[in-house]
Protein backbone atom coordinates (compact mmCIF):
# COMPACT_ATOMS: atom_id res chain seq x y z
CA UNK A 1 0.00 0.00 0.00
CA UNK A 2 1.46 3.69 -1.03
CA UNK A 3 1.57 6.24 1.24
CA UNK A 4 1.32 9.58 0.89
CA UNK A 5 4.18 11.83 1.36
CA UNK A 6 2.90 13.18 4.84
CA UNK A 7 2.29 10.06 6.68
CA UNK A 8 5.90 8.96 5.16
CA UNK A 9 6.95 11.55 7.08
CA UNK A 10 5.13 11.15 10.32
CA UNK A 11 3.87 7.64 11.08
CA UNK A 12 6.83 5.71 12.60
CA UNK A 13 9.30 8.67 13.07
CA UNK A 14 10.79 9.87 15.87
CA UNK A 15 12.24 12.66 14.75
CA UNK A 16 13.63 14.38 10.98
CA UNK A 17 16.57 16.39 11.36
CA UNK A 18 16.77 19.58 10.73
CA UNK A 19 13.21 19.85 10.13
CA UNK A 20 10.24 17.98 8.42
CA UNK A 21 8.94 21.40 6.39
CA UNK A 22 12.26 21.48 4.03
CA UNK A 23 12.27 17.92 3.40
CA UNK A 24 8.72 17.65 2.48
CA UNK A 25 9.65 20.81 0.18
CA UNK A 26 12.41 18.71 -1.02
CA UNK A 27 10.36 16.01 -2.15
CA UNK A 28 7.41 17.63 -3.76
CA UNK A 29 10.10 19.14 -6.00
CA UNK A 30 12.30 15.97 -6.99
CA UNK A 31 13.15 12.10 -6.53
CA UNK A 32 15.45 12.43 -3.19
CA UNK A 33 18.27 9.97 -2.98
CA UNK A 34 17.93 8.50 0.40
CA UNK A 35 20.08 5.26 2.02
CA UNK A 36 19.91 3.26 5.20
CA UNK A 37 23.32 1.48 6.08
CA UNK A 38 23.30 -1.86 7.53
CA UNK A 39 26.27 -3.64 8.85
CA UNK A 40 25.85 -7.71 8.40
CA UNK A 41 26.89 -9.28 11.76
CA UNK A 42 24.68 -12.02 10.87
CA UNK A 43 22.11 -10.48 13.57
CA UNK A 44 18.65 -12.67 13.73
CA UNK A 45 16.11 -9.91 12.40
CA UNK A 46 13.23 -8.82 14.49
CA UNK A 47 10.24 -6.95 14.38
CA UNK A 48 12.15 -4.26 16.21
CA UNK A 49 14.65 -4.27 13.07
CA UNK A 50 11.08 -4.21 11.00
CA UNK A 51 10.53 -0.43 11.49
CA UNK A 52 13.05 1.04 9.89
CA UNK A 53 13.11 -1.50 6.75
CA UNK A 54 9.30 -0.82 6.34
CA UNK A 55 10.28 3.18 6.67
CA UNK A 56 13.09 2.35 3.91
CA UNK A 57 10.52 0.86 1.39
CA UNK A 58 8.56 3.35 1.86
CA UNK A 59 10.01 5.87 -0.11
CA UNK A 60 10.60 2.87 -2.75
CA UNK A 61 7.32 2.24 -2.83
CA UNK A 62 6.80 6.52 -3.71
CA UNK A 63 9.32 6.53 -6.38
CA UNK A 64 12.47 7.37 -5.03
CA UNK A 65 16.13 6.09 -5.26
CA UNK A 66 16.59 4.06 -2.42
CA UNK A 67 20.07 2.02 -1.73
CA UNK A 68 20.53 -0.35 0.95
CA UNK A 69 23.91 0.53 2.05
CA UNK A 70 26.08 -2.89 3.18
CA UNK A 71 28.87 -1.76 5.80
CA UNK A 72 31.25 -4.24 4.68
CA UNK A 73 33.40 -1.43 5.04
CA UNK A 74 32.58 -0.27 8.41
CA UNK A 75 31.60 -3.42 9.88
CA UNK A 76 35.70 -4.46 10.18
CA UNK A 77 35.81 -1.61 12.77
CA UNK A 78 32.51 -2.55 14.56
CA UNK A 79 30.34 0.16 15.66
CA UNK A 80 30.25 0.47 20.09
CA UNK A 81 26.46 1.80 19.79
CA UNK A 82 25.19 0.42 22.95
CA UNK A 83 28.06 -1.41 23.42
CA UNK A 84 30.52 -0.76 26.86
CA UNK A 85 33.10 -3.06 25.07
CA UNK A 86 33.93 -3.28 21.51
CA UNK A 87 33.29 -5.94 18.82
CA UNK A 88 34.80 -8.52 17.46
CA UNK A 89 36.25 -7.68 13.26
CA UNK A 90 34.63 -9.84 11.17
CA UNK A 91 36.60 -11.42 7.38
CA UNK A 92 35.42 -10.59 4.46
CA UNK A 93 33.76 -14.21 3.84
CA UNK A 94 31.98 -13.82 6.87
CA UNK A 95 30.63 -10.46 6.11
CA UNK A 96 29.35 -11.79 2.85
CA UNK A 97 27.98 -15.27 4.53
CA UNK A 98 25.98 -12.59 7.09
CA UNK A 99 24.35 -10.81 4.27
CA UNK A 100 23.05 -13.22 2.60
CA UNK A 101 21.89 -14.70 5.56
CA UNK A 102 20.39 -11.05 6.18
CA UNK A 103 18.89 -10.28 2.85
CA UNK A 104 16.60 -13.56 3.25
CA UNK A 105 15.42 -12.60 6.10
CA UNK A 106 14.74 -8.74 4.94
CA UNK A 107 13.13 -10.24 1.98
CA UNK A 108 10.11 -10.07 4.52
CA UNK A 109 10.00 -6.42 4.19
CA UNK A 110 12.24 -5.06 1.35
CA UNK A 111 11.65 -5.47 -2.30
CA UNK A 112 14.60 -5.91 -3.69
CA UNK A 113 13.47 -4.81 -7.10
CA UNK A 114 12.92 -1.51 -6.35
CA UNK A 115 15.94 -0.67 -3.88
CA UNK A 116 19.89 -0.60 -4.86
CA UNK A 117 23.21 -2.37 -2.73
CA UNK A 118 25.70 -0.41 -2.29
CA UNK A 119 29.08 -1.56 -0.64
CA UNK A 120 30.88 1.23 1.79
CA UNK A 121 33.84 -1.32 1.45
CA UNK A 122 33.97 0.32 -2.82
CA UNK A 123 35.02 3.81 -1.22
CA UNK A 124 36.46 3.39 2.10
CA UNK A 125 38.81 0.48 1.24
CA UNK A 126 40.15 3.08 -1.37
CA UNK A 127 41.00 5.71 0.60
CA UNK A 128 44.65 6.74 0.51
CA UNK A 129 46.13 7.80 4.44
CA UNK A 130 46.13 11.07 3.44
CA UNK A 131 42.63 11.89 2.74
CA UNK A 132 41.90 9.67 5.81
CA UNK A 133 44.07 12.68 7.63
CA UNK A 134 41.74 15.03 5.99
CA UNK A 135 38.82 13.57 7.04
CA UNK A 136 40.07 13.76 10.93
CA UNK A 137 40.77 16.85 10.31
CA UNK A 138 37.18 17.97 9.74
CA UNK A 139 36.06 17.28 13.27
CA UNK A 140 37.20 17.83 16.61
CA UNK A 141 38.06 15.11 19.41
CA UNK A 142 35.82 16.55 21.38
CA UNK A 143 33.06 16.30 19.13
CA UNK A 144 33.69 12.58 18.44
CA UNK A 145 33.42 11.30 22.35
CA UNK A 146 30.00 13.10 22.68
CA UNK A 147 28.15 10.05 22.17
CA UNK A 148 26.92 9.06 25.52
CA UNK A 149 28.34 5.37 25.45
CA UNK A 150 31.64 6.88 25.48
CA UNK A 151 30.89 9.09 28.04
CA UNK A 152 30.05 6.43 30.49
CA UNK A 153 32.93 4.56 29.36
CA UNK A 154 35.08 7.67 30.54
CA UNK A 155 33.12 7.76 33.35
CA UNK A 156 33.80 3.94 34.70
CA UNK A 157 36.99 4.38 33.66
CA UNK A 158 36.53 1.85 30.19
CA UNK A 159 38.79 1.98 27.87
CA UNK A 160 37.40 3.68 24.40
CA UNK A 161 40.29 2.60 21.66
CA UNK A 162 41.18 4.74 18.27
CA UNK A 163 38.95 3.18 15.89
CA UNK A 164 36.34 3.22 17.64
CA UNK A 165 36.29 7.03 17.45
CA UNK A 166 36.80 6.74 13.71
CA UNK A 167 33.46 4.59 13.23
CA UNK A 168 31.02 7.65 13.35
CA UNK A 169 33.74 10.01 10.58
CA UNK A 170 33.42 6.67 8.18
CA UNK A 171 30.00 6.09 8.49
CA UNK A 172 29.38 9.27 7.69
CA UNK A 173 31.76 9.18 4.38
CA UNK A 174 29.30 7.02 2.84
CA UNK A 175 27.18 10.14 2.92
CA UNK A 176 29.60 12.08 1.42
CA UNK A 177 30.13 9.58 -1.33
CA UNK A 178 26.76 8.78 -2.56
CA UNK A 179 26.31 12.18 -2.27
CA UNK A 180 22.54 11.54 -0.65
CA UNK A 181 20.01 13.54 0.15
CA UNK A 182 18.53 11.94 2.96
CA UNK A 183 19.87 9.06 5.57
CA UNK A 184 17.35 6.36 7.96
CA UNK A 185 18.06 4.99 11.15
CA UNK A 186 17.32 4.19 14.03
CA UNK A 187 16.97 6.82 17.18
CA UNK A 188 20.76 5.16 18.17
CA UNK A 189 21.81 5.85 15.24
CA UNK A 190 21.14 9.47 15.17
CA UNK A 191 25.17 10.78 15.94
CA UNK A 192 26.70 8.41 13.02
CA UNK A 193 24.03 10.30 10.91
CA UNK A 194 24.67 13.43 11.85
CA UNK A 195 28.22 13.03 11.44
CA UNK A 196 27.35 12.53 7.94
CA UNK A 197 25.11 16.03 7.87
CA UNK A 198 28.42 17.41 8.99
CA UNK A 199 30.43 15.78 5.93
CA UNK A 200 28.24 16.32 3.83
CA UNK A 201 27.91 19.63 3.89
CA UNK A 202 31.51 20.17 4.12
CA UNK A 203 32.78 18.15 1.26
CA UNK A 204 29.53 18.59 -1.10
CA UNK A 205 28.55 21.56 -0.02
CA UNK A 206 25.17 19.34 0.07
CA UNK A 207 21.88 19.62 2.54
CA UNK A 208 21.68 16.01 4.43
CA UNK A 209 18.25 15.18 6.31
CA UNK A 210 18.10 12.68 8.69
CA UNK A 211 15.18 10.75 9.99
CA UNK A 212 15.10 8.83 12.83
CA UNK A 213 12.54 5.51 13.41
CA UNK A 214 11.54 4.60 16.82
CA UNK A 215 12.65 1.46 19.35
CA UNK A 216 10.31 -0.66 20.19
CA UNK A 217 9.52 -3.08 23.29
CA UNK A 218 9.54 -6.34 23.38
CA UNK A 219 7.43 -8.98 24.89
CA UNK A 220 8.79 -7.96 28.17
CA UNK A 221 8.21 -4.23 27.79
CA UNK A 222 12.29 -3.71 27.85
CA UNK A 223 13.49 -2.56 24.99
CA UNK A 224 13.10 -5.33 21.99
CA UNK A 225 16.80 -7.27 22.21
CA UNK A 226 17.92 -11.10 21.76
CA UNK A 227 20.20 -10.10 24.78
CA UNK A 228 16.62 -10.02 26.87
CA UNK A 229 15.58 -12.75 24.72
CA UNK A 230 12.36 -10.69 24.42
CA UNK A 231 12.27 -10.62 20.73
CA UNK A 232 9.63 -11.61 18.14
CA UNK A 233 11.53 -12.73 14.87
CA UNK A 234 11.25 -11.83 11.79
CA UNK A 235 11.51 -15.59 10.89
CA UNK A 236 9.05 -16.57 13.80
CA UNK A 237 6.92 -20.01 13.34
CA UNK A 238 3.06 -18.63 12.46
CA UNK A 239 2.74 -20.23 16.40
CA UNK A 240 5.01 -19.00 18.08
CA UNK A 241 5.35 -15.35 16.31
CA UNK A 242 1.25 -15.00 17.20
CA UNK A 243 2.04 -16.19 20.79
CA UNK A 244 4.42 -13.99 21.43
CA UNK A 245 2.79 -10.72 20.37
CA UNK A 246 -0.42 -11.92 22.42
CA UNK A 247 2.08 -12.07 25.59
CA UNK A 248 2.94 -8.11 24.47
CA UNK A 249 1.85 -5.42 27.25
CA UNK A 250 -1.75 -3.78 26.49
CA UNK A 251 -0.29 -0.51 26.44
CA UNK A 252 1.59 -1.67 23.42
CA UNK A 253 -1.03 -2.30 21.05
CA UNK A 254 -1.37 0.70 19.65
CA UNK A 255 2.81 1.14 18.73
CA UNK A 256 2.59 -2.41 17.34
CA UNK A 257 0.06 -1.52 15.19
CA UNK A 258 1.13 1.76 13.92
CA UNK A 259 4.37 0.77 13.90
CA UNK A 260 4.86 -2.44 12.46
CA UNK A 261 1.33 -2.78 10.55
CA UNK A 262 -0.48 -0.58 7.59
CA UNK A 263 -3.47 -0.98 9.55
CA UNK A 264 -4.92 2.80 8.56
CA UNK A 265 -4.28 5.58 10.96
CA UNK A 266 -7.82 6.12 11.22
CA UNK A 267 -8.42 2.71 12.07
CA UNK A 268 -5.83 2.60 14.73
CA UNK A 269 -7.11 5.97 16.41
CA UNK A 270 -10.64 4.36 16.66
CA UNK A 271 -9.39 1.45 18.87
CA UNK A 272 -7.60 3.85 21.01
CA UNK A 273 -10.47 5.26 21.77
CA UNK A 274 -12.58 2.21 22.36
CA UNK A 275 -9.61 1.02 24.88
CA UNK A 276 -9.83 4.41 26.49
CA UNK A 277 -13.14 3.97 27.42
CA UNK A 278 -13.76 0.34 28.28
CA UNK A 279 -13.15 -2.03 25.96
CA UNK A 280 -11.43 -5.13 26.44
CA UNK A 281 -7.70 -4.62 24.85
CA UNK A 282 -7.78 -8.81 24.33
CA UNK A 283 -10.14 -8.14 21.47
CA UNK A 284 -7.70 -6.00 19.79
CA UNK A 285 -4.05 -7.72 20.44
CA UNK A 286 -5.79 -10.68 18.57
CA UNK A 287 -6.30 -8.90 15.83
CA UNK A 288 -2.99 -7.59 15.97
CA UNK A 289 -0.87 -10.58 16.24
CA UNK A 290 -3.56 -12.32 13.67
CA UNK A 291 -2.36 -9.29 11.25
CA UNK A 292 1.10 -9.53 11.91
CA UNK A 293 1.02 -13.06 11.67
CA UNK A 294 -0.08 -12.86 8.11
CA UNK A 295 1.91 -10.02 7.27
CA UNK A 296 5.26 -12.57 7.35
CA UNK A 297 2.86 -15.73 6.35
CA UNK A 298 -0.42 -16.05 4.98
CA UNK A 299 -4.00 -15.65 6.02
CA UNK A 300 -4.56 -19.60 6.45
CA UNK A 301 -1.23 -19.69 8.48
CA UNK A 302 -2.15 -17.18 10.79
CA UNK A 303 -5.62 -18.10 11.37
CA UNK A 304 -4.39 -21.61 12.21
CA UNK A 305 -2.03 -19.93 14.61
CA UNK A 306 -4.61 -18.00 16.20
CA UNK A 307 -6.59 -21.29 17.01
CA UNK A 308 -3.54 -22.86 17.75
CA UNK A 309 -3.18 -19.98 20.84
CA UNK A 310 -7.04 -20.55 21.39
CA UNK A 311 -6.91 -24.21 22.31
CA UNK A 312 -2.93 -24.38 23.75
CA UNK A 313 -3.40 -21.32 26.25
CA UNK A 314 -6.66 -19.95 26.41
CA UNK A 315 -8.35 -23.90 26.67
CA UNK A 316 -5.24 -25.32 28.35
CA UNK A 317 -5.47 -28.33 25.81
CA UNK A 318 -3.77 -29.78 23.15
CA UNK A 319 -6.07 -32.74 22.89
CA UNK A 320 -6.98 -31.61 19.94
CA UNK A 321 -4.58 -30.22 18.15
CA UNK A 322 -3.72 -29.82 14.97
CA UNK A 323 -1.46 -30.71 12.58
CA UNK A 324 -1.22 -34.28 12.82
CA UNK A 325 1.93 -36.02 12.72
CA UNK A 326 2.02 -38.68 10.26
CA UNK A 327 4.32 -41.31 11.13
CA UNK A 328 4.67 -44.45 8.58
CA UNK A 329 5.70 -47.60 10.27
CA UNK A 330 6.35 -49.23 6.80
CA UNK A 331 6.29 -48.82 3.12
CA UNK A 332 8.09 -45.52 1.34
CA UNK A 333 7.47 -41.90 3.03
CA UNK A 334 9.48 -39.39 3.60
CA UNK A 335 8.10 -39.62 7.46
CA UNK A 336 8.63 -43.36 7.44
CA UNK A 337 9.89 -44.42 11.45
CA UNK A 338 11.21 -47.59 12.86
CA UNK A 339 9.73 -49.00 15.37
CA UNK A 340 12.22 -47.50 18.05
CA UNK A 341 13.61 -43.60 16.67
CA UNK A 342 15.20 -41.24 18.27
CA UNK A 343 13.46 -37.98 19.13
CA UNK A 344 15.63 -35.77 16.87
CA UNK A 345 14.49 -37.89 14.09
CA UNK A 346 10.73 -37.04 14.98
CA UNK A 347 11.04 -33.60 15.55
CA UNK A 348 12.68 -33.14 12.31
CA UNK A 349 9.98 -34.74 10.78
CA UNK A 350 7.40 -32.23 12.15
CA UNK A 351 10.07 -29.25 11.55
CA UNK A 352 11.65 -30.17 8.49
CA UNK A 353 12.06 -26.89 7.65
CA UNK A 354 14.31 -26.43 10.95
CA UNK A 355 17.64 -26.47 10.77
CA UNK A 356 19.47 -29.40 12.64
CA UNK A 357 21.45 -27.43 15.26
CA UNK A 358 18.06 -25.32 16.10
CA UNK A 359 16.53 -28.78 16.21
CA UNK A 360 19.36 -29.92 18.79
CA UNK A 361 18.90 -27.28 20.62
CA UNK A 362 15.56 -27.44 21.38
CA UNK A 363 15.68 -30.57 22.63
CA UNK A 364 18.67 -29.98 24.63
CA UNK A 365 17.29 -26.74 26.21
CA UNK A 366 13.77 -29.06 27.61
CA UNK A 367 12.01 -27.36 24.98
CA UNK A 368 10.62 -30.91 23.74
CA UNK A 369 8.14 -32.98 25.59
CA UNK A 370 5.78 -36.30 24.10
CA UNK A 371 2.44 -36.02 26.76
CA UNK A 372 4.51 -34.05 28.99
CA UNK A 373 7.49 -35.83 29.64
CA UNK A 374 10.72 -33.81 28.23
CA UNK A 375 12.96 -35.49 26.22
CA UNK A 376 16.90 -33.59 26.52
CA UNK A 377 18.90 -36.16 24.56
CA UNK A 378 18.47 -35.70 21.10
CA UNK A 379 19.77 -39.75 20.56
CA UNK A 380 17.50 -40.78 23.10
CA UNK A 381 14.89 -43.59 20.88
CA UNK A 382 11.42 -44.08 21.99
CA UNK A 383 8.60 -45.88 20.70
CA UNK A 384 5.98 -43.42 19.27
CA UNK A 385 2.34 -43.87 19.98
CA UNK A 386 -0.62 -42.69 18.00
CA UNK A 387 -2.45 -40.29 19.96
CA UNK A 388 0.72 -38.86 21.45
CA UNK A 389 1.43 -35.08 21.96
CA UNK A 390 4.44 -33.96 20.33
CA UNK A 391 5.35 -30.28 21.72
CA UNK A 392 8.34 -28.34 20.78
CA UNK A 393 8.82 -25.25 22.00
CA UNK A 394 6.25 -22.96 23.60
CA UNK A 395 3.72 -23.13 21.68
CA UNK A 396 4.06 -25.89 18.58
CA UNK A 397 2.07 -29.18 19.58
CA UNK A 398 1.48 -32.34 17.36
CA UNK A 399 -0.35 -34.48 17.54
CA UNK A 400 1.15 -38.14 16.07
CA UNK A 401 -0.62 -40.98 14.32
CA UNK A 402 0.87 -44.36 13.57
CA UNK A 403 -0.16 -46.14 9.73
Amino acid sequence: MTKNIDEVLSRGVAEILPNTDSLKNLMDTKKIRVYLGIDPTGSLLTLGHSVVLRKLQQFADLGHEVILMIGNGTVKIGDPTGKDTTRPELTDEQIAENFKNWKEQASKVLDFDKIEIKYNGDWLDNLKMTEVIKLMAKVTVQQLIERDMFQKRLEEGKPIYGHEIMYPLLQGYDSVAMDVDLEIGGTDQTFNMMMGRTLQKTYNNHEKWVLTTPIINGTDGRKMSKSYNNFIALTENPNDMYGKLMSVADEMIIPYFTLLTDISIEEISEMKKKIATGDNPMEFKKQLAQTITEMYHNSEKAVAAAENFKITVQNKSASDITPNLVLQTNGDSSHNIATNASIFEIVKMAMPNESNSNIHRLIEQGAVSIDGEKITDPNGEITPKSGSILKTGKRNFYKIILK
